[in-house]
């Protein structure tokens, strides 16, 4: 026992019991590099033959002149933008955006990709995964019970929304700690982010000590995640190695003695942040529908917009026996046709219009079917072609798409007119056919498109129809234009739509309450109390808040979130920077993002660190800013091939002499499968789905799913994090199980790996749907669907070898397996 304590003792750096230690005696750890100002350091010099592309270049290509290094050519623009598609939205860039930007031949073509990347929404959903795993997320409560949290998501939502809008670093740090006096309530989630034990014992010393790790949890994921120490060390002791002593970790527990995991009804109307966003996109949509409107006033009007109250098509003569109505979509519900009128040419222009399509006449009326399988005595087939108008006679569809109406006529006839209307007495709107086609034909089955809504202006807030009859009557640039504008608006809307939804809601954010006295705990025993201790921060770093013990709950959280965001704190700036480039390049300049204290590892680039903090803070506290700076320096596009001379001297890469490469994270792999098999939903937001076929009784079980459907194909963001339970398929590439912040994801090579890449139900489901989509697309030319296959999945054409191999493959086996060879690939799976 004597020995393993003092085995223990040493590999801790501790002194000897009796004696003091180096950093006790000399250096209480106040000198320590990370608690110094920061100071923006001068760029170093460097000779004629570097060419860096902004400071950081200066940074890394002195460094590396240091070793005897110099940096690698840069990558090809086809493994450039794949690079900056996935390490910045976490997906592969479509072929087509490969092929512009390869073929882009201004000089500014990497910066202006750059900002797009930066402006692209889906940057807040990649991000967000990487703050998650930092603070605990997860949607269960952990522990025995492992329950549901139904209402955390919103705090996921809000750190996309808050990640996709810049929102200044400070701001984004003050508002998790404090975002109820600041406007903000959402932001709070992060403070009840961790585990949660439901079952409180009858045992006093055992609740008490559920109540301190709550609290614990909140004091350390604090500590590591905005100042990067390890507050958490000092509960029952002075820390070992930083200037943190048990009172100040204890003056901590006073600030967030008042906090308890509750829901609570947060009303965002005054949210800042909500406010902001719902302005801006009131202003992009005003901006999308004026020029789309400026884009429409030039097409000749030969139609009017369908109205409820009746249509005309007027076409070439045509003869016909057959006349089909297709409706694709109405505004509302199933479609509705209160008389459908056919007529024939006439052979003199006096000659009364003969409607042909009368059931008087013999014409014969069909469909997909009836409303209610007919058994509502308005709304009947023979009621489309009686001769009579109104809403009470009139056919209605049995489905609200995809319907179809046909009328036989009772002999061939050339018509060119036909009139239709959903309700001619004008008593209804609903049910308008607003996206529809006419057929012809002599005999079923050969049917001649002869009208359909594709030239009608849209209806107002027909946003779909808008597009339809824009692309009919636009060609070139202008065309695309309104493709891209529309888009835009439909996407602005649904998001304004949710946010307008989030003014008043329940979310997992805490509950507060003014706590009582917090004592200094003897070894962290709750029933140990000794001195009684106020509100404070850290001392030795100048953690002086000015409050005392009587200080309201809400100020205490918000005068220590001042003090961590000060601009002249030396931590916070360091800790973020550090982790945004920890996930550029695989690790941080300090290698220990969630420890920059003595324990920590030293940064191997330390002006850099210093002048990239003092550039956030110079910049309003940008990450954007610093994204920007990132992607536009040499160093980040620089190749990833390995050099023998440079691996010799830095085998991890860590001087930056390349790119250093890395396999995906599990999020990236699974949305990249559905985004190849087109599969991939993109709906952002809301409630996520459930990764488990979750056994519902007191105690929560969680198995894995036999079957996957369109529900289960959202972003992996939106899969529903549930503590202590890794998902069958992809759990294995190295996820969290959200019970302690992970700053660094391990990247691990096991067979479990491949074999849930070869043989789970999930992926076997999507390597069918992606071989569907290939032969949909190329038919049956196999080279065709081979080359198509390896765009979609890796960015570029196959070589003469791989369709060679390729197509021996999928002769012996299928076209399926090839797909899940490609989703197996090296190629596939890491970043370039």
């Amino acid at each position: 026992m004597r020995i393993w304590f003092a085995l223990t003792l040493i590999s801790l750096h501790a002194a000897w019991p009796g004696t003091s230690s180096a950093t006790e005696s000399d250096d209480d750890g106040s000198n320590h590099w990370s608690l110094q100002p920061v100071q923006r350091p001068t760029l170093p010099a460097l000779d004629q033959t570097q060419h860096p592309a902004n400071a950081i270049d200066s940074f890394v290509f002195a460094k590396l002149a240091k070793a005897n290094l110099s940096p690698s050519r840069l990558a090809k623009r086809q493994v450039l933008i794949r690079r900056l598609y996935l390490v910045m939205l976490g997906m592969h860039p479509t072929p087509k955006e490969v092929a512009a930007f390869e073929n882009d031949p201004s000089p500014d073509a990497w910066e202006r990709l750059v900002d797009r990347v930066l402006e692209d929404p889906r940057l807040g959903e990649r991000w967000a995964q990487h703050w998650l795993d930092v603070i605990r997320y997860a949607e269960t409560h952990g522990f025995e019970t492992n329950r549901e949290r139904p209402n955390a998501w919103p705090y996921r939502d809000w750190v996309v929304n808050a990640l996709n809008h810049d929102l200044p670093y400070d701001q984004f740090v003050r508002e998790q700690l404090a975002g109820d006096a600041l406007g903000s309530g959402v932001g709070t989630g992060f403070l009840v982010a961790g585990p949660y034990d439901l079952v409180k014992s009858q045992n006093i010393n055992l609740t008490l000590m559920q109540r301190q790790n709550e609290l614990d949890g909140m004091i350390d994921t604090t500590g590591t995640t905005f100042l990067g120490l390890t507050v958490g060390c000092a509960r029952c002791h002075d820390h070992k190695f930083d200037p943190v002593t048990q009172r100040d970790y204890y003056s901590m527990q006073a600030i967030f003695a008042g906090v308890n995991h509750e829901e609570r009804i947060i009303d965002q109307k005054s949210d800042p942040a909500l406010v902001r966003e719902l302005a801006t996109l009131a202003r992009q949509i005003d901006s999308a529908k004026k020029e789309l409107a400026l884009l429409e006033s030039g097409i000749p009007r030969s139609k009017r917009p369908v109205n409820a109250l009746g249509n005309e098509e007027v076409f070439e003569p045509v003869q016909a026996r057959f006349v089909r109505l297709n409706i694709a979509r109405a505004n509302q519900s199933e479609p509705c046709i209160d008389e459908l009128e056919i007529f024939a040419v006439l052979e003199n222009e006096n000659d009364t219009p003969q409607n042909v399509a009368l059931a008087a006449k013999g014409a014969k009326a069909t469909a997909s079917g009836v409303y209610l399988d007919g058994s509502n005595p308005i709304h009947q087939l023979e009621f489309v072609n009686d001769g009579v108008y109104g809403n009470s006679r009139s056919w209605i569809a049995k489905n609200n798409t995809d319907a179809w109406l046909q009328i036989e006529l009772a002999k061939p006839v050339t018509i060119n007119r036909i009139t239709w209307a959903r309700d001619r007495e004008g008593r209804y709107k609903d049910r308008l056919a607003v996206k529809y086609e006419f057929e012809v034909a002599m005999k079923p089955g050969q049917w001649l498109t002869i009208a359909s809504s594709a030239d009608r202006p849209p209806p107002r807030n027909e946003t779909k129809n808008k597009l339809e009859f824009l692309l009919a009557n636009l060609k070139g640039q202008e065309s695309i234009r309104a493709t891209q504008l529309v888009k835009r608006l439909e996407e602005d809307q649904q998001r304004q739509d949710k946010l307008q939804a989030m003014t008043h809601r329940k979310v997992y954010a805490g509950t507060f309450s003014q706590p009582g006295v917090t004592h200094v705990l003897y070894r962290g025993d709750p029933l140990a109390k000794r001195d009684e201790v106020g509100p404070d921060g850290i001392k030795a770093l100048g953690g002086v808040l000015g409050i005392v013990a009587s200080t309201p709950e809400q100020q205490r959280r918000l005068k220590l979130a001042q003090w961590i965001t000060t601009p002249d704190n030396p931590l916070t700036p360091r800790v973020i920077v550090n982790r945004l480039w920890k996930h550029h390049f695989g690790s941080g300049l300090a290698a220990t993002p969630n420890d920059l204290g003595v324990n920590g590892v030293r940064p191997t680039h330390p002006e850099l660190l210093d002048w990239l903090a003092s550039e956030l803070v110079s910049s309003g506290w940008s990450l954007k800013q610093i994204h920007r700076l990132i992607l536009t320096s040499s160093a980040w596009q620089q190749s990833s091939q390995p050099r023998k001379e440079a691996l010799d001297v830095d085998s991890g890469s860590r001087l930056l002499w390349r790119f250093p490469p890395r396999r995906l994270e599990a999020e990236a792999i699974r949305d990249n499968i559905l985004l190849a098999a087109g599969t991939l939903d993109s709906q952002m937001g809301g409630q996520g789905f459930s990764g488990f076929k979750v056994e519902a009784e007191n105690v929560r079980h969680y198995h894995p799913k036999e079957a996957y459907g369109t529900t289960d194909w959202r972003r992996m963001l939106y899969m529903m994090k549930v503590r202590q339970e890794r998902e069958p398929t992809f759990g294995v590439f190295d996820c969290p199980d959200f019970n302690q912040t992970v700053p660094n994801r391990s990247r691990s090579t096991t067979p479990l790996q491949a074999l849930s890449l070869l043989n789970s139900p999930f992926v076997l489901q999507q390597a069918g749907l992606l071989a569907k989509r290939l032969r949909h697309e190329m038919g049956a030319d196999i080279r065709a669907q081979l080359a198509r296959a390896c765009q979609l999945a890796l960015g570029r054409e196959p070589t003469r070898e791989e369709l060679s191999d390729a197509k021996k493959l999928v002769t012996k086996h299928s076209l399926e397996a090839f797909c899940r060879a490609l989703f197996n690939a090296n190629e596939f799976l890491f970043l370039p």
